[in-house]
């Protein structure tokens, strides 16, 4: 176990031998390190579990306390995937609300420098936050999506899978899987045709997809009847029938942009 003689451990900290601490970092109660989890100079953890294999840089805070005037010490905490990337001055608060409550990271995220992630958040694996992405409370990131640079995330929304949403962008609404999106508030602009081929998706996949975005985008019809149409044309298709769940499930609505009418439910 290499741990600098001036970082800060609590007693009860878990820390397998093969974990890196480096200088004046700061280890605080009820922390649970992977194997070979690597945390560089002056960083600070409390209430939170770190996964194998992830890299934490210098000044990034994990497990802090909410940003949540409702919160009153209840134990709750962060818990980060395997193999991450953790840069500068990133943010993840620990639960807020009940007892046990947590802020949940997938696995091979990467977290760019001054990225935020607030209370009750689920990201899953593989998503990536450019620098000063900041997601608000209770807000769910699907596998793999992208959120551009200084964009920010109003609590609640979701984020679905494989979506890219471009930089200085705001969001209010849900962004539904396969998307991309940009402007404040954040509107659809079609499939991410470019992303969904670097992550294998056949052409029969994209062209499925990009239909059904067709569809969605023309705003000839409510985003209701938008997924009657995808069910009944695409009973077999995984994809399209994950949008049209996503789609009946929305609780704030999608935005398709100001010459459009936001979804009605």
């Amino acid at each position: 176990m290499a741990i600098h003689k001036t970082a800060i451990i609590a007693d009860n900290a878990i820390i397998p031998a093969s974990c890196e601490i480096g200088p004046n970092v700061v280890i605080g109660e009820d922390v649970v390190l992977g194997e070979n989890v690597k945390i560089m100079a002056n960083a600070y953890l409390e209430h939170c579990e770190v996964g194998d294999g992830t890299l934490i840089s210098p000044f990034a805070s994990l497990g802090t306390a909410p940003q949540d005037l409702s919160y009153k010490g209840q134990k709750t905490k962060s818990v980060i995937g395997k193999n991450c990337i953790i840069k500068e001055y990133v943010t993840i608060n620990r639960g807020a609300g009940e007892e046990g409550s947590i802020t949940k990271v997938g696995d091979k995220c990467l977290f760019m420098a001054s990225s935020h992630v607030a209370h009750n958040c689920v990201v899953d694996d593989e998503a990536i936050f450019a620098n000063l992405a900041t997601i608000g409370g209770h807000v769910h990131v699907g596998k793999g999506a992208f959120l551009g640079g200084m964009s920010v995330y109003h609590q609640n929304v979701r984020i679905g899978e494989y979506v890219i949403v471009s930089g200085f962008s705001g969001c209010r609404m849900d962004i539904p899987p396969f998307a991309k999106a940009a402007g404040y508030p954040a509107a659809l602009h079609g499939a991410n045709v470019v992303g969904l081929k670097r992550r294998g998706f056949s052409k029969e996949e994209l062209a499925n997809i990009r239909s059904a975005y067709k569809l969605i985008q023309s705003k000839t019809t409510t985003m209701t009847n938008v997924a009657n149409i995808l069910e009944a044309e695409y009973p077999n298709d995984k994809n399209v029938m994950h949008l049209v769940e996503f789609i009946r499930t929305s609780k704030r609505g999608i935005y398709l942009g100001k010459s459009g009418s936001d979804s009605e439910e």
